[in-house]
């Protein structure tokens, strides 16, 4: 049977008291079987931190999602210089389905995802308390969301507003399995049945997870994580509000300047959700691919362009210098030095963003006018000020500045239907391939186009 969850007691105890210290010292991970992860409330806890410990592995949420979305959505303004063929495929949109990134991302996110089912299947073993119950099952829900968004987004086409969006998105296994090593065919659910259990899961994350919950997801990154879906799925006005309530009311505050966004040991206080990073447990593909040797990488396998320094309109603005010289001569992003910090997966300033194209698309001024956001964190990294009116197009110029390599290029591409390279939006060489470990053991699942039966 294959485990269910491997973890460090003191590791535990760690999280507990939300040690600041990115570089304790852990014992070696303990395995506990299915059988035991089960049997009791403390063991449910425990393979709750589970999830987090599985979402945050370089393979899924420590690297690996953002950069294949940064690199299939990439066109001049970066360029991948490293060894490695798998991502060398994803920039160059040639994808073959026995891809590593691919199917380890496509793996790890199901796993991540049955062990999340298998806890909201046995909620009635925690007994202590109403709320704890309703805690654990809202954090769950909440991580099952935040997987099946990658999954939908990576290997579906795109949600398009005002259609049926009945388009093939990816398997919904929503029980739990003991042995997950056995075969589980099952069919590929439409993009719209995927985006409403998304929903679903976060609508009850946000109704009963705490204001605040040490480094664990909180009321407001379910409502932040619900205003990203709710822009993907170009509702404006639900991602607007969404935006606002947690700019209004989750006391997160932009950081005093751009580059003290990045690169922390704990959580700053512009964090609305992170992937914790030790320096034994969590992991980060940013560093290997992002960083140079010094500061723990490969030496700059994603190297920026000039194209990329030519978006700016002053190259003064602190994001435009937060770069530097990496080991072979090429400008690298500084979002990535410390190969210790945490993942900052969720940022206050991407609701500032959010708010504003909801406000400019709806025609609003909800919490704020488009112009107040957006000079919000122009003025942050030393930018001069815009003034109105402002439209999509400069938000999601904005978005380019502000979240370039978290992940989001090839998403704002698709779900505002411009060309990705010289390629529509909707071809289907930027839809990931369902890796060839699923289509080998599920016979029920169906391969996307262009990459065969």
């Amino acid at each position: 049977m294959k485990s269910l969850y491997k973890f460090s007691f003191l590791f535990i105890l760690a999280l507990g008291f939300q040690s600041c210290d990115d570089n304790l010292e852990i014992d070696p991970q303990q395995s506990i079987d299915g059988s035991t992860a089960l049997a009791s409330e403390q063991n449910i806890s425990a393979l709750l931190l589970g999830i987090y410990e599985e979402s945050g592995q370089d393979v899924s949420f420590g690297g690996d999602l953002q950069i294949i979305a940064d690199l299939l959505g990439a066109s001049d303004e970066k360029s991948w210089f490293g060894t490695f063929l798998a991502p060398r495929q994803l920039i160059q949109k040639n994808i073959l389905v026995d891809n590593t990134f691919v199917s380890d991302s496509w793996a790890n996110g199901y796993e991540s995802i049955n062990q999340a089912n298998l806890i909201l299947d046995n909620l009635d073993i925690v007994t202590s308390s109403d709320d704890r119950r309703n805690v654990i099952e809202a954090e769950t829900k909440f991580l099952r969301a935040l997987n099946y968004f990658e999954l939908v987004r990576l290997w579906g086409l795109p949600y398009e507003a005002g259609t049926t969006n009945n388009q093939p998105g990816v398997p919904l296994r929503v029980i739990g399995y003991e042995d997950y090593s056995q075969p589980l065919p099952a069919e590929r659910a439409s993009v719209e049945e995927v985006y409403a259990l998304i929903l679903s899961d976060l609508e009850t994350a946000y109704a009963n997870l705490p204001v605040t919950n040490t480094i664990f997801a909180t009321k407001y990154a379910a409502q932040a994580l619900r205003a990203r879906v709710y822009l993907q799925m170009q509702n404006y006005a639900g991602a607007r509000d969404a935006a606002n309530d947690v700019i209004v009311n989750s006391g997160a505050r932009l950081a005093p300047n751009f580059a003290s966004a990045f690169n922390n040991d704990a959580n700053s206080v512009e964090d609305l959700f992170d992937f914790q990073v030790t320096n034994q447990t969590g992991d980060s593909d940013f560093i290997t691919f992002y960083a140079s040797q010094d500061n723990g990488g490969r030496g700059g396998d994603i190297v920026l362009n000039q194209a990329y320094f030519n978006l700016f309109d002053s190259q003064s603005d602190q994001r435009a210098q937060l770069t530097y010289i990496g080991d072979y001569g090429d400008d690298l992003t500084g979002k990535y030095t410390n190969q210790f910090a945490n993942i900052p997966l969720i940022r206050l300033a991407e609701m500032y963003l959010i708010r504003a194209e909801g406000n400019i698309m709806t025609n609003s001024n909800v919490g704020a006018s488009p112009e107040d956001d957006i000079n919000a964190l122009r003025l942050r990294s030393g930018a001069s000020t815009v003034s109105a009116p402002l439209t999509q197009e400069d938000i999601l110029l904005e978005r380019q500045l502000e979240l370039a390599f978290e992940g989001f290029l090839l998403h704002d591409l698709k779900r505002t239907q411009s060309d990705v390279d010289g390629l529509p939006y909707n071809d289907p060489s930027l839809v990931l391939p369902i890796p060839q470990t699923e289509m080998d053991t599920n016979n029920l699942i169906e391969q996307n186009p262009t990459y065969g039966s």
